[in-house]
């Protein structure tokens, strides 16, 4: 006959192992959500790194990036050739300033003598954007596709011409505003920061824009100036 002592220590064994498999179940638990923890930090990296590394075009959407898109006009040229040839650009990763070479011509005619290419055949030219001597913002070419702005780097980067008064290439006040702004959101727009925006000169050498090319100090003050601008479009 067991004795109350027998009883007291089988169920004391019992609520041991109980315990026991209840701290293995635990131990288990745990182990199975670090392990998921660790493989979804995994594939979020790969994921990160396959987009880093990817040629895909991608831009970020959504009402913020709406919202700080600076007004401006779409003319967008006619599928040519010789300005707008429709071949898709890759990853966006940077923006190249250049300036028209042209004093006193507007943004718009700008965007027509890109457009007047596909008829007189003179040469292969265009850009993304053109703005003004009054600040104003002219759309040519979507940012998905290729403008003949920037040689080598037209597949990836998104070109913007700028109108200047005289042959000195130095930008209006108007002109300068804006072109802070549009690089801004073009930053925000793919992930990009004030070291992306460069000068056609730094792709190719060419003294554009002159003024910029010329006088390295009021470049740097120009993309300290975009990098102050895209931290207010961050912070918004």
């Amino acid at each position: 006959m067991r004795t109350r002592r027998d009883l007291d220590r089988q169920m004391y064994l019992i609520e041991k192992r109980a315990a026991a498999r209840k701290k293995r179940r635990r131990i288990r638990t745990l182990r199975l959500s670090f392990l998921l923890l660790f493989l979804l930090l995994v594939i979020v990296g790969v994921l990160r790194f396959a987009g880093h590394f990817s040629h895909t075009y991608t831009e970020r959407t959504g009402d913020k990036i709406d919202a700080l898109r600076p007004p401006m006009e779409v003319e967008l040229l006619t599928v040519n050739p010789y300005s707008r040839p429709g071949t898709a650009t890759e990853k966006i990763r940077g923006i190249v300033v250049h300036y028209t070479a042209n004093p006193g011509s507007t943004a718009l005619e700008n965007r027509n003598y890109f457009e007047n290419l596909k008829d007189t055949h003179e040469t292969r030219v265009s850009s993304n954007f053109v703005v003004g001597i009054e600040g104003e913002i002219v759309q040519c070419v979507p940012t998905w596709e290729v403008a003949y702005a920037s040689n080598e780097r037209n597949i990836d980067t998104v070109s913007i011409e700028c109108c200047h008064p005289d042959e000195t290439g130095q930008f209006t006040d108007a002109t300068y505003r804006s072109v802070v702004e549009l690089c801004a959101w073009l930053c925000l727009k793919f992930d990009l920061d004030e070291e992306d925006v460069i000068r056609h000169y730094d792709v190719t050498g060419k003294e554009c824009p002159r003024y910029f090319v010329e006088n390295e100090d009021a470049w740097e003050n120009f993309r300290a100036d975009v990098k102050e601008a895209l931290a207010k479009d961050l912070d918004y």
